[in-house]
């Protein structure tokens, strides 16, 4: 008996059979990168290169240091990275999952850094925003002798940051710890920015509420604008720590400050902690302009309340006394339409007319008292 091909043997499908399931080749990890260089005494070499080959440049002449820039790497391009920088691999799970809250991570020589990025998004009116600010997530990875920079999202563009430092020659030479310290900047300074672009919204929010020329108030956009403040809350607060760490802060509880004296970021560790700290007061003045605005907010959130409450009453006052007037005819109409036909001027030539003037006095005397103790 001839024997069956292994690709034919039952069990097994043989070529163009389907299986039900599509196999998706993996991404080359070059298609994740946006930007890889290699830099020397705070100079860019030239030319553009394979992160793996500029690594192994940088540790062969002992010089230098290498950026990469990644964008939204998938798992099989995160472990290629991880592979020839050799990164702890909860760093590589971090790295493609998002959604990290701010956080600074030491794995052994290695610092972790996870920033949530926010942008301001621009409407017409307050009536038709749906959101108020957008987020993004920047991972900054930094070893001795190179820094990653892991973006997901749409508003975590670093184009300018690395062309900002490649003018500052004296700054770069820092090594690793300039990039990190220049990331952690310009995430920071975007809060600034937002905060101020949303102070003119509360501002109009805070007319709207307190105007006497308008008595309806569209609580939901209070609802809105608080929703979105906590959403920068959840952005901007957990960063203080990190940063307190990487100015080199003592004062944080149960942990302890980066050094920067160890190989890992910079020989001038003094130097460093000074940009941190300017960036933490940066970050302080953001926390309080989001504090002022939560506060503002929820004042407004319970005057808006009260006010809908009090519009609310007025209005069932004005129906209670047009209910009140209305019941005067209404009474004296039931009580003279029960056909009976022994009641006091029933057949009298002016009953009518007179009926009439009378429903009419007495509602115009519940009308203007009403009128004058201003439930009308």
């Amino acid at each position: 008996m001839p024997s069956i091909p292994r690709m034919l043997q039952p069990g097994n499908r043989g070529p163009g059979r389907d299986t039900g399931h599509t196999v998706t080749p993996p991404v080359p990890a070059a298609r994740a990168v946006v930007d890889c260089g290699v830099y020397v005494d705070g100079v860019r070499r030239h030319g553009s290169h394979d992160f793996r080959r500029a690594l192994t440049q940088v540790r062969e002449s002992g010089e230098g240091f290498v950026w990469l820039g990644l964008h939204h790497p998938d798992e099989h391009q995160m472990n290629d990275v991880a592979e020839a920088f050799g990164l702890h691999p909860l760093m590589v799970e971090d790295a493609v999952h998002a959604h990290q809250r701010p956080k600074l991570e030491l794995y052994d020589d290695t610092v972790f850094l996870v920033l949530r990025t926010i942008s301001y998004v621009d409407h017409d009116s307050l009536e038709v925003a749906n959101d108020i600010v957008e987020t993004g997530e920047i991972m900054v990875l930094a070893g001795r002798d190179f820094v990653i920079t892991v973006r997901h999202g749409d508003h975590t563009h670093l184009t300018g940051v690395r062309q900002r430092l490649e003018h500052m020659a004296d700054h770069l030479k820092l090594g690793p710890s300039a990039v990190v310290h220049a990331v952690a900047d310009r995430v920071v300074d975007s809060y600034l920015a937002v905060v101020s672009d949303m102070e003119s919204d509360v501002d109009e929010i805070e007319e709207r509420v307190f105007s006497t020329t308008s008595s309806d108030v569209d609580i939901d956009v209070v609802y809105l604008f608080k929703r979105e403040v906590l959403e920068l809350q959840r952005a901007v607060y957990p960063l203080g720590m990190p940063l307190a760490r990487l100015s080199g802060n003592k004062n944080t509880l149960d942990v302890s400050p980066v050094r920067f004296e160890s190989p890992t970021m910079s020989a001038n560790g003094k130097e460093i902690r000074r940009h941190f700290r300017d960036v933490a007061d940066h970050l302080t003045t953001a926390t309080d302009l989001i504090a002022e605005y939560d506060e503002r907010l929820t004042t407004l959130l319970n005057a808006a309340a009260t006010k809908v409450s009090i519009q609310q009453s007025t209005d069932m006052r004005k129906i209670s006394s047009w209910a009140a007037i209305a019941a005067v005819p209404t009474a004296i109409a039931g009580i003279y339409g029960m056909n009976f036909d022994n009641m006091p001027e029933l057949h009298w030539t002016y009953s009518y007319p007179v009926l009439l003037l009378i429903m009419v006095c007495i509602c115009f005397t519940l009308w203007r008292t009403l009128r004058r103790n201003h439930w009308l």
